[in-house]
């Protein structure tokens, strides 16, 4: 009997406009990886992506190619014991012959490969940032830099004007120094949030799209979205809430307080994490066993997709909580990473700050297995992934 798939963590990479155009897949040291990669790429849930957009997969030393997608991109590290481990000089040659598309993991201690030895070269933003000038810019010209580790806007602003055509998004995770100041129109709409909370009625919520027109621009090219596809366009509030009905509409107007109807036709990628960590959370809540019922849902989708409101807003939690009527649970998960909620929220911190053993052992803990944990993220990206402005 086959070991059953352990854990594994999709992060979606940003191209230079801020889209969604490459996902890397990341796994807990020391784990059987080759049962779980096998696991992800026999998922018919892979198969809902764009399949122009590559994947990056650790690379094993008895690889399979048969059933592996030819998006694949297998991801080789740079240490000198991988050089002179013979199973993968056999499965890179191997890789090579069949003209499958191979990716560089550079190290500070290692030469940086000739430009077009490798189809891509990962190099994290503090190793780049040291290279002498004009070294990605040669580099790029036959081989795609990809850059990990962004842990500031800094890095990510020097990445992209620096040749990186891909990069990690930690840095969504931290505050921009550029925006220190509440913005208006999204505490705003904090209070279009606690309204709906409150089961305001209908003419209440108008009043306040009448106050914030942006706000109910931004709301229809957001329910038009790929990801709800409506049979016939929405075109007005009261539409929405017949078509959607109260329960639909209050999920897309906590999406809604991170579209930004001044840039929508640039990529949104901290609407798409919320939305992914919102549909994430209300996938795996079944399994956490304490949770029951339609409320838990719900409440697993706000607490993801409210995760992120004190990046946003500038603000910090306990004061963004203040202004919102939410459930217990939900409150607690967002404050203070308490209870089953929270610590399954807790575990996707992780494993988006690139601690997926520390991620794993959380996921454990909470008695979610690494099948449900691949499915339930491909599931939630690729939701996330068709959300982005209607056309027109």
């Amino acid at each position: 009997m086959p070991n059953a798939p352990a854990p594994l963590f999709i992060r979606p990479l940003l191209d230079t406009e801020d889209k969604w155009s490459g996902y890397a897949v990341e796994f807990e040291p020391g784990a059987p990886a080759p049962e779980s990669i096998a696991y992800l790429c026999g998922s018919p849930w892979l198969r809902e992506f764009d399949v122009r957009k590559p994947w990056f997969l650790p690379v094993q030393p008895a690889c399979e190619l048969s059933g592996m997608p030819e998006r694949a991109v297998l991801v080789f590290a740079a240490a000198p014991e991988a050089a002179e481990d013979p199973a993968l000089a056999q499965c890179e040659a191997r890789l090579r012959q069949a003209s499958r598309r191979l990716a560089l993991c550079a190290a500070p201690q290692a030469k940086l490969p000739a430009s077009g030895t490798w189809n891509y070269l990962l190099i994290s933003s503090a190793h780049a940032r040291t290279l002498p000038p004009y070294t990605l810019l040669g580099l790029s010209a036959r081989t795609t830099i990809v850059a990990t580790q962004v842990f500031s806007h800094q890095d990510r602003q020097w990445c992209q004007k620096n040749n990186c055509a891909l990069s990690t998004d930690e840095y969504l995770l931290t505050f921009s120094a550029d925006n220190r100041r509440p913005d208006t129109t999204r505490l705003k709409l904090l209070e279009l949030l606690s309204l709906v909370a409150k089961d305001a009625d209908t003419r209440a919520l108008e009043d306040v799209f009448r106050q914030e027109p942006k706000l109910s621009y931004s709301l229809l090219r957001l329910v038009n979205s790929a990801a709800m596809a409506p049979r016939t366009p929405i075109t007005s509030f009261s539409q929405a809430i017949n078509l959607l009905g109260r329960r639909q509409l209050q999920r897309w107007l906590q999406l809604l307080v991170y579209a930004d109807p001044n840039h929508e036709q640039q990529g949104n990628p901290l609407l798409l994490k919320a939305a992914s960590r919102g549909r994430l959370l209300e996938l795996l809540a079944p399994g956490l066993g304490s949770l029951a019922g339609e409320l838990s849902g719900d409440a697993a989708f706000m607490t993801g997709s409210f995760s992120l409101l004190d990046v946003l807003l500038n603000m910090p939690m306990p004061e963004i909580l203040q202004q919102l009527p939410l459930h217990d649970e939900v409150r607690e998960a967002l404050a203070a990473r308490s209870g089953p909620l929270g610590k399954l929220l807790n575990a996707i911190d992780l494993a988006e700050a690139g601690t997926p053993k520390s991620a794993a052992q959380k996921l454990a803990e909470l008695g979610i297995g690494g099948d449900a944990y691949i499915d339930a993220q491909l599931q939630a990206l690729g939701w996330a992934a068709k959300i982005h402005p209607a056309a027109g």
